[in-house]
Formats: C-alpha cells, structure tokens, sequence
C-alpha cells in the first residue's frame, strides 16, 4: 500500500516537473517557432595599414569625381594670352559651371558668356595639318586657353585694332607691347591707353602693328588667319565659339583654325592655384622655390 502511494506521488511530481519545463517555453506570436538570442560574434580589429588603405581609396574616389565633374587642374603653355594669364600658371578649371543639362536656380551653372576665359580641346587647324601633328598640339587631346569673342549666331570681324560684333565695335582695353619679347616672359608693357567704363578685359598689341594702324596702314593680318579679317567677316555657327587670345600679335585662334564646338569646352578657368617661371634656370632645389611666382598664387582669372 505504500509502496503504490509513493509511486504516485512520485509519478505526479513527475508529470508536474515536465509540465513546469514544458509550459516554460519561449514561443514566438504565431505558437510555432522558439524564440533564440543569437549573438553575433566580433570581427577581427582593423589594423592601420587596412585602415589607411580604405581612406586612400576613399580620398582616391573623390579626387576622380571631383576632377571629372567640378574642377581640373591644366598647366599654360604658351604665350597667347599674356598678360592676363602667364607661361608657367597652373590654372584651376570650374567644368560644373558649364555642364550641360537643365539650369537649376539652387546650382551654381550658366551659358557661356562674351569674355570668359574657357578651356577647351583644340579642335585642329584645316589649314595646317602638319603643324597638328606635333606633340604639343593634337587636335582633340591638347587643351586650348582662350577668351570667347563671338557667340553662336553673331558676326564677328577684325578690323585693325578693333573686334566688331554684328557690326558693333567691342569695347576691349588696349595696351601697347614691346615688339620684341621672349615667348616664355611677361609681355613688356610700353604704352596703356586710358580705360573706359565698359573696358571690362586687356589686350595687347606690339607698338609695331599699333603705329601702323595709327598711321592709316593695314595693321598686317596673320597669314596663317583665315576667319574675321581681311574684310571677310565669320559668322559663328549654332552651338559654336568665335575665341581669341589677349596677346593677339602672338595668337593662334578662331582667325586661324575657326570656331569651338560647344560639346569641345571643358570649363572656365578660375584662378592660379601656383606659377613657376620657366625662364629662369633651375640648378638646386633653393631654385624651384625662388622661381616660383608666389605673388601669383590665387590670382584670379578674369
């Protein structure tokens, strides 16, 4: 008789502790599946060279974005814009200021205007395909820096001293030049005319072509130019640039090869981020840092 109670007693205890396990179960809402805690185990640390390594790559990325979409870095090589941009500047180019596509009012972008500076590729010269063949000077990989004259539409024509637009003289600021200058050396200034309110840049003319148009004799076109001169005015195509530099007795521009194709313009140049004199000899590192033009650097470019 005892024996069968504490039997039952002990079965009942039993059954009560598998419930007790059985009921304390964690379920999820839906009475299916068991709730389980998982944690994820760490990583292995970053060590520094992993860690360097993913901020070069970060810093790489941006660098390309930046010098695809907003600003590049070009170098000037020669002397047609002289004094205005120097041999030996180191220009920064804004290309989102130009970029094609909708204006937005919130986004600094516009049309090309009368007197930016523009850098663009050069579209070669049809009447001198020898010369294209330099290295220096392949169409379509050099970068060309010149001022825009004439927009798409307009009539442009040289007339000794003088640019006319649609008939119209441009206002320009003139200043007389040295006739003799080193094609690397800032153009030696001799005479600067009085500036007039709607002067709003400089170009330079050799005090050699200036006394022969003050004289009443033909200032001496270029023969290498074929557009805007010699009483044959150049009427610029849609989507295309009439482009001129400021040095124009040194300047192979739109008189000489034509227009510039809209889609060939890289951007406006900003400002001089550095320039180094060419023209001086560089014999010792002391040497870079005495040729450098330091009170060039961000000189802006207008």
């Amino acid at each position: 008789m005892f024996a069968m109670i504490d039997r039952t007693v002990s079965t009942e205890e039993t059954t009560r502790e598998k419930a007790r396990v059985f009921t304390s179960r964690s379920v999820s809402p839906n009475g299916r599946g068991r709730q389980t805690k998982v944690e994820a185990e760490p990583g292995p640390p970053k060590t520094i060279i992993r860690e360097y390594f993913e901020s070069a790559v970060v810093t790489v990325i941006m660098a390309l974005f930046g010098m695809t979409f907003i600003v590049q870095a070009v170098k000037v090589p020669t002397a047609s814009m002289e004094n205005t941009i120097t041999v030996g500047d180191h220009l920064l180019v804004n290309k989102f200021i130009f970029a094609p596509g909708p204006r937005l009012p919130f986004l600094p972008q516009r049309e090309i205007r009368r007197g930016d500076i523009i850098v663009f590729k050069y579209p070669g010269n049809p009447y001198n395909p020898e010369r294209d063949k330099q290295e220096d000077n392949i169409p379509y990989k050099v970068n060309y820096v010149k001022r825009v004259i004439g927009l798409p539409g307009e009539t442009v024509e040289v007339k000794g001293l003088r640019v006319y637009i649609n008939g119209q003289p441009l206002p320009e600021h003139l200043i007389v030049v040295a006739d003799d200058t080193s094609d690397k050396a800032p153009l030696e200034i001799r005479e600067e005319t009085p500036r007039a309110g709607n002067e709003p840049y400089d170009v330079y003319y050799t005090g050699r072509t200036v006394t022969a148009v003050r004289q009443g004799l033909d200032g001496g076109a270029s023969a290498d130019f074929h557009f805007a001169v010699n009483g044959k005015p150049a009427k610029v195509p849609e989507s295309s640039y009439f482009v001129m530099g400021d040095d124009r007795d040194n300047s192979l521009d739109s008189r000489a090869w034509g227009f510039v194709p809209r889609d060939l313009i890289i951007g406006r140049a900003m400002f001089v981020y550095w320039s180094y004199d060419d023209t001086k000899p560089l014999q010792s590192p002391i040497d870079f840092f005495m040729n450098t033009r330091w009170s060039r650097t961000g000189t802006m470019v207008k």
